[in-house]
């Protein structure tokens, strides 16, 4: 039986459709899936009012990375209509004082070398460091990537560096939440999560073994089977 809600699915920086194709397969017989575009714009605000014009009605929002600050300020905006919210890979926090010039060198990579010099720089971090080499893995990733534009990525950055602090709402919020992250994600760090989910009223804390950031498509099965059960947490009345 499917899910009333909506189950909304937000990417991460730099980040298409594809991070969430395993997902998408398996829970489609639970919920309809909308799998939202957050390209082309500079702003999370603006990309959380795209995706709440986009859609009707209730929804159970999921993001992964930067889509989880997006899915962050869709509850702020909208909270009654967020049923569920699940936010993996991503943070709270605002921007830290030296981020503006480590995000910037890789937007100017981007503009001088081209999107396959910013994914040979950008996506091992972002991974375990066991699957680095792991083609099966790093090759779609590199050519979702190299799917992006100079631009986009530009918007993407400067998005993360006007981002705002959401501790002040985080205790406020009361619908079912999954908070979820990679053991080893050097990017969110598990010690990150484990702090958004004591904010968070009832929030229930997934930590995926052998993970890096990428954990949809890292760990697609254990990241799936924590998004089954939290789409079946009962709704507070």
């Amino acid at each position: 039986m499917r899910d009333h809600a909506l189950l909304c699915l937000l990417p991460g920086l730099l980040c298409d459709a594809t991070v969430w194709e395993p997902q998408r397969l398996e829970l489609s017989n639970r919920a309809a899936i909308h799998i939202a575009d957050l390209r082309g714009l500079s702003a999370f605000a603006d990309m959380a009012a795209k995706v709440l014009d986009e859609t009707s009605g209730p929804l159970a929002v999921a993001g992964h990375s930067m889509g989880g600050r997006v899915a962050l300020e869709m509850w702020r905006r909208a909270p009654e209509r967020i049923e569920r919210l699940a936010l993996l890979s991503t943070g709270f926090q605002g921007p830290r004082p030296d981020e503006t010039a480590t995000r910037m060198a890789l937007v100017d990579l981007a503009y001088e070398k081209g999107m396959a010099a910013v994914a040979e720089r950008w996506l091992p971090p972002m991974v375990h460091p066991d699957r680095v080499h792991d083609r099966t893995l790093m090759d779609p990733l590199i050519a979702m990537v190299c799917r992006s534009t100079p631009e986009i990525f530009e918007g993407q950055q400067r998005a993360g560096l006007e981002r705002p602090d959401a501790t002040a709402y985080l205790s406020r919020i009361a619908c079912p939440t999954l908070v979820l992250c990679g053991r080893q994600d050097s990017w969110s760090p598990a010690s990150q999560h484990e702090q958004m989910a004591r904010l968070i009223r009832g929030a229930r804390l997934s930590l995926v073994e052998e993970c890096g950031h990428m954990a949809t498509v890292e760990r697609p099965d254990e990241v799936t089977a924590a998004l089954a059960q939290w789409l079946t947490a009962e709704v507070p009345g």
